[in-house]
């Protein structure tokens, strides 16, 4: 029996009502979370650089080749060491984690120790956003209208980096990510689609907002009438 055996649906605290239907589910890639969440590559180079800038340091200084390399030995011991225990916390937290999409809402699970599931509801995402990496997987970071109840620190690493308050919440490193940014795309679009006519029918009013992009470093992506950039 796992952590998650008690859900009712793999992925989500409880069944999903009447007209609700799951469209995609999907956890983190380990690989790239190790990689572009907990910087394994930038933390080898780092050591690497420790090790030789040690080494070289030893030599000038007059003392024997020896001391050199038991000194680079044991840098070396350490820095596998690190970057073993990132690769794990990495394979970890992919394991706990799974992100479920209806036609209705995100939902996102995760948590090694504590888990938890975050309800992100279509009619409160302002923005998208899709930034791609080499392996074909990506981010997608959410903007959300009024508050996130849970913080930047409780939502890591499922959250845009840097962006504290208000935190972006965020689809980390999910396998082909241009593949689930259209499925998300078509999903908010017709979500979009049925609040309008819901409100048409109720009487005139603001329409809802648009998403669209605000960081011009990333990628313009329009699919099926919604932009995700």
């Amino acid at each position: 029996m796992t952590e998650y055996a008690y859900e009712p649906v793999p992925g989500l605290p409880e069944q999903l009502p009447p007209g609700e239907s799951v469209l995609w589910q999907g956890a983190p890639r380990w690989q790239s979370l190790a990689r572009y969440a907990f910087h394994t590559r930038a933390v080898a180079l780092y050591f690497l650089a420790l090790v030789l800038l040690n080494f070289m340091w030893k030599l000038t200084d007059g003392e024997p080749l020896r001391a050199a390399v038991a000194g680079a030995v044991w840098l070396t011991i350490l820095a596998t060491i690190t970057i073993a225990l990132l690769v794990l916390l990495a394979w970890a937290m992919s394991r706990s984690t799974l992100y479920t999409m209806t036609n209705r809402r995100l939902v996102l699970r995760f948590g090694v120790a504590f888990p938890m599931a975050i309800n992100l509801p279509f009619a409160r995402i302002t923005d998208a956003g899709l930034r791609r990496y080499a392996d074909g997987s990506g981010d997608i970071p959410l903007t959300m209208e009024g508050p996130v109840r849970a913080g930047y620190i409780v939502l890591w690493p499922h959250a845009q980096p840097w962006n504290y308050w208000p935190p972006r919440p965020m689809l980390r490193a999910v396998p082909d990510a241009a593949e689930v940014a259209r499925i998300f795309a078509g999903a908010l679009l017709a979500a979009r689609t049925d609040l309008a006519q819901s409100v048409a029918a109720q009487g005139p009013a603001d329409a809802p907002p648009a998403i669209v992009s605000t960081d011009p470093a990333t990628v313009i992506l329009p699919i099926a009438g919604t932009t995700l950039h």
